[in-house]
């Protein structure tokens, strides 16, 4: 009976990390796990890895995959001649952009720079600690992998219209916590979430419609907005 049990706990292990943390085993995420709908995209990013030559990579979730369309016109004009690379995917929480480096996509390459930002998909899931120590598991990989790369690490930026939304409060308290990871060497935080806010803390739909994706003119807000530290990391 005990083998048995043993050999139960170990198939869920390997099936749910979700489940697994729901026994106390293990915090999901920062559990590497990949997603099987987004195989053929992350093979994509391993095979650009492979062919090198990259000196800026931008990795997260939607709203850094969305840098290659609704904020493509600005990506062009200011990331494009910095040889930089996009390696966000939509639904990624922190376990899977840990999972996907740890499998091939920083193979080959060894950016100058990398930017950062992940966590707000966990939002509904993990607490806050989990969410940060997800960032700090991903911290870890890529300096690893890539120890002469500086990582230009950002707070979770603001959902929900209101101030008090519950999602917001929870990236906040996530951004309040990742702040600590600036070890002013090779991480260096930047928030940047006030800039897309009105000043009574109100999300304004003119900058972002959904209240979580950025529109063309958020974009241009996030790239003003991280230009000086973004510009000071590459010298």
């Amino acid at each position: 009976m005990k083998k048995l049990t043993l050999l139960l706990s170990a198939a869920l292990l390997a099936v749910s990390p979700v489940a697994a943390f729901t026994a106390g085993a293990t915090n999901p995420a920062a559990t590497p796990v990949p997603r099987n709908d987004w195989i053929a995209r992350h093979e994509g990013f391993v095979e650009r890895a492979r062919q090198g030559d990259v000196d800026v990579l931008f990795i997260g979730d939607s709203i850094t995959d969305a840098w290659r369309r609704t904020g493509k016109a600005i990506w062009d004009e200011r990331y494009e001649p910095l040889k930089a690379a996009n390696f966000g995917i939509s639904g990624d929480k922190t376990e899977h952009l840990l999972w996907r480096l740890q499998n091939g996509e920083l193979d080959g390459i060894a950016p100058k720079l990398a930017v950062l930002m992940i966590g707000t998909n966990n939002s509904g899931r993990d607490t806050a600690p989990q969410i940060a120590e997800g960032v700090r598991a991903i911290l870890d990989e890529i300096h690893q992998r890539s120890p002469k790369t500086k990582i230009l690490l950002l707070g979770v930026f603001p959902r929900g219209e209101q101030p008090d939304h519950p999602l917001r409060l929870k990236v906040a308290e996530v951004t309040k916590l990742i702040a600590k990871f600036d070890d002013g060497r090779r991480v260096f935080f930047l928030d940047i979430g006030d800039k897309f806010l009105r000043p009574d803390g109100v999300l304004p739909a003119s900058i972002m419609p959904d209240f979580l994706h950025p529109n063309e003119e958020g974009y241009r807000i996030w790239a003003e907005a991280m230009d000086a530290k973004f510009r000071e990391l590459l010298r």
